[in-house]
């Protein structure tokens, strides 16, 4: 995607292909995009609530190291049982919410819009999560601290979650290494590998892989259970996308192989 398109596309809002993005396209497109500007806001909203009702100083660093402890933990907890659970999208109610926030990332991962979480569940569910952790150590203030946390790390782990499904190779190893883990859960086998900046709870939970070496490829890695059979069984993503679901994502067909072995030492 040329440089010029992909300007348009901030003003016309048409998709971003990360596939076919350089870094500083990318740059252009994560700071201008609205759910990240959101975000943003919310952070800077933390900080006044915090210091509104500040806890104190040592309240408000246990608050941020907690959260930092934490979010990893609970990342994997609902990308591995929620995100690739199988129930959602076998009720007709649940089945938009499922596809929105996992599906459709998978079906293609290389798509900015579907990349990043919708702030309508990703808010409630860090609110959820670190609101209680911060007002249980100081209060509101303490809360307001825990929440500003995870929203800035949320905006982290987006940022670096770009990275990965970029059209590019990043100079520094660790990198390189993060990059190369989360391909695999992509174009590899998805029951693995579910971390996005670290993957220390998949080695505990035992579901971290090397390499594509490491177990055979997954038939199901891009439609993650919901194949055809299944559509025909519980039709409502299927009639929400249009079309049956792909065993192959449109982006992957030129990038599937290379990022899998290219850095997997």
């Amino acid at each position: 995607m040329s440089g010029t398109l992909n300007n348009q596309s901030l003003k016309t809002g048409r998709s971003f292909d990360l596939g076919k993005m350089n870094l500083k396209q990318l740059w252009v497109a994560y700071l201008t995009y609205p759910t990240i500007l959101l975000y943003f806001a919310l952070v800077v909203a933390s900080i006044v609530a915090a210091a509104h009702f500040f806890a104190g100083w040592s309240a408000t660093l246990v608050s941020i190291v907690a959260v930092i402890l934490v979010y990893p933990l609970a990342w994997y907890l609902l990308h591995r049982y929620v995100l690739h659970g199988r129930l959602l999208y076998k009720m007709k109610w649940t089945a938009s919410l499922w596809k929105r926030i996992h599906f459709d990332h998978h079906q293609d991962p290389h798509l900015l819009d579907v990349l990043f979480g919708a702030p309508v569940t990703t808010l409630p569910t860090i609110a959820i999560i670190t609101g209680p952790i911060g007002y249980l150590i100081g209060g509101w203030g303490a809360a307001a601290t825990a929440f500003g946390t995870g929203v800035a790390i949320t905006c982290i782990y987006e940022f670096f979650h770009c990275i990965q499904h970029l059209n590019y190779k990043p100079s520094a190893a660790w990198i390189q290494r993060m990059k190369a883990r989360h391909v695999l859960h992509h174009f590899h086998d998805e029951d693995g590998n579910f971390g996005i900046t670290s993957f220390v709870v998949d080695r505990l939970f035992g579901s971290y892989y090397l390499d594509a070496k490491a177990r055979p490829r997954s038939p199901t890695v891009f439609n993650l259970g919901y194949d055809v059979q299944e559509a025909k069984r519980f039709p409502w993503v299927m009639k929400l996308t249009g079309s049956p679901p792909r065993d192959r994502p449109d982006g992957a067909r030129t990038s599937t192989a290379k990022p899998s072995t290219q850095h997997a030492a």
